[in-house]
């Protein structure tokens, strides 16, 4: 006659066995997750280099502008077209300045937000534990 006090060996195996699963399929989930932050993080990171790099070129741009402006002065009362050159080309400079400054700008304000991909499969994760 077997005594209830005294579970099995076995029937203890099998209660283990749906909470290892459960435990098992978590760490999965987690895992999958963690890759994904990590993803995003590579992805975030370029957004950035690029936009640093386009404010770079557009100081780069703005400096040539200044450099020709004074240029331009300098040469402002030479006789024929000097200045008419210069000033074409100081607004060639400018005009490039310009277009990476708001190049670069639109990066910044049109940026995703940071980890959408994964909070959004938070909130799926989420709503799957709740579901009876």
């Amino acid at each position: 006659m077997p005594n209830d006090d005294n579970p099995s060996p076995h029937s203890s195996a099998n209660q283990h066995g749906p909470l290892r699963r459960m435990l098992s399929s978590l760490y999965a989930l987690l895992q999958t997750r963690l890759e994904l932050i990590g993803i995003e993080l590579a992805e975030e990171r370029e957004r950035i280099l690029a936009v640093v790099f386009l404010g770079l070129i557009a100081v780069m741009f703005a400096m040539m502008a200044l450099i020709s402006l004074t240029a331009l002065i300098a040469v402002a009362f030479w006789d024929t077209y000097r200045g008419q050159v210069l000033a074409g080309i100081t607004g060639v400079y400018g005009i490039g300045a310009l277009l990476c400054a708001l190049k670069a700008r639109s990066g910044l304000h049109d940026a995703p937000i940071v980890f959408q991909a994964t909070l959004n499969e938070f909130e799926k994760d989420r709503d799957m534990f709740r579901q009876p």
